[in-house]
């Protein structure tokens, strides 16, 4: 007998093709498609090597999708999930390992223990339907995953810069918790000096409010992890940060609350490149009423970097340059003075890079 945890699911030999719409209407392919059901998919390994979608007018290529579904995903290998000419397109915001989108609150869907290895775009991704305002969209748990980006990998694809990943995205009014994963390895290589452009990032919550995100590893990324507002599609206020670990962010901060009303406590922030926290100011009169306390900074430019000008708590800060420093760069540069690009230091228009399927 075969046992069920061999079972390999791979694209057809002819490839993938559409065979579907998201929620907002785009064209997708996805290699296992639940649609408006209950479903547990589990002990599967779902590869995408020979999708031969090409091109950035392609269908979104996903791994596994749930659309206005609810169910368990566990226990599973979502892995190659990138279009066949990656190399020769790059930019391109596709490839979607795990997929949860839906119109309702009333989708309810946890993933689970699953290993996710080497995607476009997003790695875990969860997307409600706002398109002005929070809400609604599914109320999602992602827990215990292990998911790596391309890395340093990306920079072997060829002349084209890949897409900036993203280990984990809720957004749009997804609802739910990120707790207990490991994320390493989301790197966009054309980010490494310039002050333009898109940045990855470990866990992105982006105009999604109430998020909790507890107890996760994160290491080796742009940005770690990240809170954002959007004025177009809604707030990520009251974003609860606690407790995890974020090692090795290269160029821009450990934690980024890009929002309002936030809480980053008993977090440990190591060898980070610009701050360990940043109350950040660039996305709108955001960066205020946060609550920044009993973390563990060691090895930033600045242990707090305070563009909101609020109170901030007592932290531990060894071996860190600037422990609280005002503003929303490190160094800081007096007003119209741009930072030079040599430093490594943020540059205020590059920002983490979201998927948004409405604008695919």
């Amino acid at each position: 007998m075969v046992p069920a945890d061999s079972a390999v699911l791979l694209p057809p030999s002819g490839g993938l093709a559409t065979n579907g719409s998201d929620i907002f209407g785009n064209p997708v392919a996805p290699q296992i498609f639940v649609q408006n059901a209950v479903v547990t998919i589990s002990h599967l390994t779902v590869d995408g090597t020979g999708n031969n979608l090409a091109g950035c007018g392609a269908p979104t290529l996903e791994g596994i999708y749930y659309q206005n579904s609810s169910g368990t995903i566990t226990d599973n290998v979502v892995r190659n999930q990138y279009q066949t000419d990656f190399a020769d397109f790059g930019g391109c915001q596709n490839g979607l390992a795990i997929n949860v989108e839906s119109l309702t609150s009333s989708s309810t869907v946890t993933i689970s223990n699953n290993f996710v290895q080497s995607y476009q775009k997003n790695g875990i991704t969860a997307t409600g339907a706002a398109t002005g305002s929070s809400g609604p969209g599914p109320d999602v748990t992602i827990m215990a995953n292990y998911i790596v980006g391309l890395g340093a990998n990306a920079l072997n694809w060829g002349a084209a810069p890949p897409a900036a990943e993203n280990g984990i995205q809720f957004g749009f009014g997804a609802s739910g918790k990120i707790t207990g994963n490991v994320v390493i390895d989301d790197i966009w290589p054309p980010d490494t000096s310039s002050d333009t452009g898109d940045a990855a990032s470990g866990i992105l919550v982006y105009a999604s409010a109430g998020i909790t995100v507890s107890s996760n590893d994160v290491g080796s990324t742009q940005f770690g992890i990240v809170a954002i507002t959007d004025p177009s599609y809604g707030p990520a206020d009251g974003t609860i940060i606690t407790a995890n670990k974020v090692t090795g962010t290269q160029i821009f901060d450990a934690i980024d609350l890009c929002s309002n009303g936030d809480t980053a406590q008993g977090n440990f922030l190591f060898g980070n490149t610009e701050s360990g926290i940043h109350a950040d100011s660039s996305c709108g009169g955001t960066g205020t009423g946060e609550t920044i306390k009993g973390n563990t900074i060691s090895g930033s430019c600045a242990g707090v970097l305070n563009g909101g000008g609020g109170a901030i708590g007592a932290n531990t800060y060894l071996n860190v340059t600037n422990t609280v420093l005002s503003g929303d760069v490190c160094p800081a540069v007096a007003p119209g003075v741009k930072a030079a690009a040599s430093s490594n230091k943020r540059q205020s228009k590059a920002r983490p890079s979201p998927y948004i399927p409405a604008k695919k």
